[in-house]
Formats: C-alpha cells, sequence, structure tokens
C-alpha cells in the first residue's frame, strides 16, 4: 500500500524537488521507501512519485518507480494473484528479480497492454508511462478501493493519492467546486467524478485514463461494468448448489488477502459481513488471528458485546476499545486534514479510532465492506422498493407532481407547521420530480433537501442523477447506484483515508472481482436481506451470534455537539465567520443552530455544515 504522484507539466514550472516534496505529503502512506522520477522534455516535464508501506516482498527489490524497457510504473494497491499472473509471465519468457506485485504488473502491461488489468483481482491505482509511445496510462480498481484524484488547467496536469499532495504545485488553484458543494451538503460526500475544487476531479472506479502527451489530450473510458454481470441471464442454479459456489469463491478470495510478509488481522464488528470474513479465515487458519473492535458507553450504538461473542466462539485474539468523548475530541480536528475534501459520515471517528487500535498489533487489517451492496442488506433497499410501488401507483401522478411544483413552499407551512413533516413533504415533492428509482432512492437518502440547499447555497442545486438501468429488478438499481456512489465515494474513501492516516493497509475481501460478478448474477431472492450469506455463516457459527436488527456504525455525535464539543460550533458556525466566508446564508445556519440546540434536528445537519466550515479553514 502506496501513495502516488504524478507530474505532467507543458509550461515547465515544476522541478524533482517540487515532485519530492509533493510526494513526501504522503509519507504516511508510505513510510517505508520513497523515489522520485523527474524528465525533462523539450515539450513538457514528468515527474514520477512514490511513497511506499511495504507488504509484499520488503526488500528493496520493490522499489518504484519500477522500469521495464519503455516502461515505467508507479503504483498504490496490491494484486492479489499475482502469482498466477506471474508463472503465466514466465512460460511466455519473462524474468522476475524481485516477488513484488508490482514487478508483475508492470511486465504483464508489457505483455498485454491495457487488457492486463482484466487478469488482476484486487484494489489498485497505477501509473504506466510508455517512453516510446509517449503516453501515460492510469487505472483504477474496478470497485474503487484506492483512490485517484487529477487535476487539468493551463497545461498542468497533476494525478495522486490524496488532494493534499496538490497543495504544494505554485499553479494549483483551490477553486470551490458548488455543484460538488451542492453534492456534498445532499449526501455528506462528493460523488465522483466531481471534487471540491474546480478542475479537480476523481477517476472513477474501472476506468483508465489514457494521456497522449504529444497531443496534451486525455481520453478516459471504462474497462469494466457490473451494470453488464447484472443484465446478464440469471444462473440458472438451485440455492443449495448457489450456496455452495459462493463459499467456495469466498475462502479463494479471503485466503488470496492473507497473502502478506507482515501481520494481519481483521475488523469485526459483529455483523454479518466481518463475522463472516473473520468465521471463514480462523477456520484456515492454524493459529488466533486478531481481531479488532469499537465500543460505546450508549448502548444505542453498541455491537461490541455481540463481536466479542463471535470473537470467543471462534478462537480469536479479539481487542477492543470504547470510544470515550476524549476520543472524539482527540480524532475530530485531525479529520479535515485526513479527508482532503468535506467529508461528513460520522463513522470516520469510530473507523479512525479502531485502525489506530490495530496498527499496534498488525500491519494490514481485512473488513467486511461490501456485503451490504452486493447482497441487499440495507433494510432500505427493500423498504424502498415497497415506496417506491406506492408512488408508482399514485393517481395522476404527473398530475400530481406539477401541481406540487407551482404551489410556493411556504405556502405549505402553516401556522404552527412542524419542520419534520414539512422536510418530509419537501423530499416527496423531490422524489417526484424522477421516475427511475435508482435517482429516487438516492433524493430519500440525502440529507438536506433540493429546497434546503438551494436556500443555504442561495439558489444553487446540483444533483447527479444516475443512469436508468434496464432489464434490473429495483432492488438491483439501488444496490448498484450504492456500489457505484455510495460504497466507492463514502464507505471505502472512510477506511482508506482512517487506515492510511497511520500507515494501515485495509483490504475488502468481499470486493473481489470474482465476488463481485458471482453475486450479481444470482437471483434476487438468493441474496435479498443477505440470506445466502447468513446461512453461509450459521455453518460456521450460531445464528443466535448474528440474527438482529441491522445497526450502522454510529456514534451520539450530536449529544456530544450539545455537550462537551459545543465549542466546535462556537468556533466554526460563528456568525461572522458564516457571514465573512459568503459561501452559506446565515440566516439559515442560525435557523440550523437553534433548531439543533432545540432537539429538534438530529440527521446530521449541523455535523455536514461543521465539517465543512473546519475542511474549509484548515485547507484553503
Amino acid at each position: 500500500m502506496c501513495g502516488i504522484v504524478g507530474i505532467i507539466d507543458y509550461k515547465q514550472n515544476s522541478s524533482k524537488k517540487l515532485l519530492q516534496e509533493m510526494t513526501d505529503t504522503l509519507h504516511h502512506r508510505g513510510p517505508d521507501d520513497s523515489g522520485y522520477n523527474f524528465v525533462e522534455k523539450e515539450k513538457y516535464q514528468l515527474g514520477f512519485g512514490h511513497r511506499r508501506l511495504a507488504i509484499q516482498d520488503l526488500s528493496s527489490h520493490g522499489h518504484q518507480p519500477m522500469t521495464y524497457e519503455n516502461l515505467t510504473i508507479i503504483y498504490n494497491g496490491e494484486v492479489y494473484n499475482f502469482q498466477e499472473i506471474r508463472e503465466e509471465l514466465e512460460i511466455l519468457g519473462y524474468n522476475f528479480t524481485s516477488h513484488s506485485d508490482t514487478e508483475v504488473i508492470l511486465k504483464a502491461f508489457h505483455q498485454w497492454g491495457i487488457k492486463s488489468v482484466d487478469k488482476f483481482r484486487g484494489m489498485f491505482v497505477f501509473s504506466i508511462y510508455d517512453k516510446e509511445k509517449e503516453k501515460i496510462y492510469i487505472v483504477r480498481d474496478r470497485a474503487g478501493v484506492k483512490p485517484l484524484y487529477y487535476y487539468q488547467k493551463d497545461g498542468l496536469f497533476l494525478y495522486g493519492s490524496e488532494l493534499k499532495a496538490f497543495y504544494l504545485h505554485p499553479k494549483f488553484q483551490k477553486a470551490i467546486n458548488r455543484d460538488a458543494l451542492s453534492l456534498y451538503l445532499q449526501f455528506g460526500y462528493i460523488q465522483a467524478p466531481h471534487t471540491i475544487f474546480q478542475d479537480t476531479y476523481k477517476l472513477k472506479p474501472a476506468h483508465y485514463l489514457e494521456y497522449d502527451l504529444n497531443a496534451n489530450s486525455i481520453e478516459i473510458k471504462p474497462y469494466w461494468n457490473i451494470v453488464d454481470f447484472y443484465q446478464k441471464e440469471k444462473l440458472d442454479i438451485s440455492y443449495d448448489d448457489a450456496k455452495k459456489q459462493l463459499e467456495e469463491i469466498l475462502i479463494d478470495s479471503f485466503s488470496l488477502r492473507m497473502v502478506s510478509d507482515v501481520p494481519i488481522g481483521t475488523f469485526l464488528s459483529g455483523g454479518v459481513d466481518s463475522s463472516l470474513v473473520t468465521a471463514i479465515l480462523q477456520k484456515n487458519s492454524d493459529i488466533p488471528i486478531n481481531t479488532f473492535t469499537i465500543g460505546f458507553d450508549d448502548e444505542k450504538y453498541n455491537e461490541a458485546h455481540y463481536a466479542k461473542e463471535i470473537a470467543k466462539y471462534l478462537g480469536t485474539h479479539h481487542t477492543e476499545h470504547y470510544c470515550s468523548k476524549q476520543d472524539a475530541m482527540d480524532i475530530i480536528p485531525q479529520l479535515p486534514k485526513l479527508y482532503d475534501e468535506p467529508f461528513g459520515d460520522t463513522s470516520m471517528i469510530p473507523t479512525t479510532l479502531v485502525s489506530q487500535v490495530a496498527k499496534e498489533k498488525v500491519t494490514v487489517v481485512l473488513s467486511g465492506d461490501g456485503g451490504d451492496e452486493l447482497f441487499s442488506g440495507y433494510t432500505s433497499y427493500g423498504l424502498f422498493d415497497k415506496r417506491y410501488e406506492k408512488i408508482d401507483n399514485i393517481p395522476l401522478k404527473n398530475l400530481l407532481k406539477n401541481i406540487l411544483c407551482y404551489i410556493p413552499d411556504p405556502i405549505i407551512k402553516l401556522q404552527n407547521y412542524n419542520e419534520k413533516y414539512y422536510l418530509k413533504y419537501l423530499k416527496f415533492k423531490n422524489i417526484l420530480e424522477h421516475q427511475d428509482i435508482a435517482n429516487m432512492f438516492k433524493v430519500s437518502n440525502s440529507v438536506f433537501t433540493k429546497y434546503e440547499v438551494e436556500k443555504i447555497l442561495q439558489g444553487r442545486y446540483f444533483f447527479q442523477k444516475d443512469i436508468n438501468y434496464k432489464n434490473l429488478h429495483n432492488l438491483e438499481k439501488t444496490m448498484v447506484s450504492d456500489f457505484k456512489g455510495y460504497l466507492a465515494d463514502d464507505i471505502l474513501v472512510k477506511v482508506d483515508r482512517a487506515s492510511m492516516s497511520i500507515s494501515l493497509e485495509s483490504r475488502e475481501p468481499l470486493l473481489d472481482t470474482k465476488i463481485i460478478e458471482f453475486a450479481s448474477q444470482l437471483p434476487i431472492k438468493y441474496k435479498q436481506d443477505k440470506k445466502i450469506l447468513k446461512d453461509i455463516l450459521s455453518d460456521y457459527i450460531p445464528k443466535e451470534l448474528f440474527e438482529r436488527k441491522k445497526t450502522g456504525f454510529g456514534i451520539p455525535i450530536n449529544d456530544w455537539l450539545r455537550n462537551e464539543l459545543k465549542y466546535l460550533i462556537d468556533i466554526y458556525l460563528d456568525d461572522k465567520l458564516i457571514e465573512k466566508k459568503a459561501i452559506f446564508d446565515l440566516k439559515y445556519i442560525q435557523n440550523l443552530k437553534f433548531l439543533f440546540f432545540q432537539g429538534k434536528n438530529d440527521d446530521d445537519k449541523i455535523w455536514i455544515i461543521l465539517m465543512f466550515q473546519m475542511w474549509y479553514e484548515k485547507n484553503i
């Protein structure tokens, strides 16, 4: 696991010293080694920087940038089936000087070009410079586990693992992208390809960017799409055979992720996904594996005792830590620097904390991320499917939508209106503006409604629509929407930044390509509410240890913000500060604070605004 930085500069304002400084902002992603290549051409300058966290082949043979003939690579991630690909390349006549997957990727690209990515099972972002073709290829993994940002303006192209590396370049401009800010207010994260800055983007998962250095042009193409597998004919298979085949794929995928030259553990929440990962790994391990859990004193949020019971049953070496208010107070000031962009998922606090706890004993940790999106695990999927059916059956629905559009929202506000129900009305009105369930689902999950965003940003609103995927079950449409949005740009971002902030590699075994593709082709009835995963897990641990109502990785953040952490609101949501920045409508923020301290607003709205304000103060 590593951090990468690249520079293409046609105005020649860069230098090797600048490249080194930019790359070294990512020291936390790779404290074990560093490398910098800077190339001066007649038309442009090229820079390739790398920070290494040594996981495979701890020797200097894994050093990057790595060159083979006309190709140079910088790479962040893990390709878990590299041994298999290496054997195939050796048959073709390639020799290897290291035991690293980096060398395998480089020589696979030499042999098969961009099609080599079809062979890779893992999490990765790699950049390969072909000096003969004068092209640079940047490739991101299928699920988006590893991040890649890029900036293009006035003859300068920067790319890297985190935005903070760009800040040091004198020609990088920090201009706020108001469309991205609108997305952030709605969802608490910014969906690719957008970022908080203008002229700055995220490379979408399962895409590659091809940069033609002669033409100074880029082309971005997909190389894989989960929808293709959903749209295939469903597997004609019995439930028992599906369960058996899936378990075999799980065991294979999980085992691949245990290959490492450093200690490994798992995050164990006590839920189905992390319990399944832990149970399968422990059954196939000769020694107790390390498991890590975060608990809370508030029982409404606490699942640590469930994780402890499962760990005891499986015989793991278990560590639990209870997240205190002091822990939160220590972590929150770090968040704007860790996440680069405004990020509002409150579970980043316990995720950061459990990463810190795990790092004391291991260098690699496995999580259960992806299970909900692949196996219909969120209760909201089923609930919204039923709600969509009711909405779809509303008589004269389009007429109702048009009528509501012409009714000014303030008229709906009665003298003693209830704020909660008024906002539900506004969300329902916004839902009716869409036809497809995926976009309706996104609106239903928004934190701030369209009306609120327009008020806060004084008229600005932007919504990124999902494509209407044909021939998919309604549940599958919502799952695809989350896979491409919420999973990639919230869940995986949260885990990547939290773990890499202290040089801990996090692996997501449920996001193996074979699992994704197999799950996508299963009949929906086999996987709804994680039926098939739960039945597999019940062969490893008793059902009573994991069968219960699903809870998220939540924390009592609003209680803390009204008490011990109130000083953050006093500082960052101060009237004068809001007015000075002129980004948010002051009166709306004042009303939001009033409702919050009256106990009438507990849906993370204050936290979303607070995280933006803190980010702005520390990054602009």
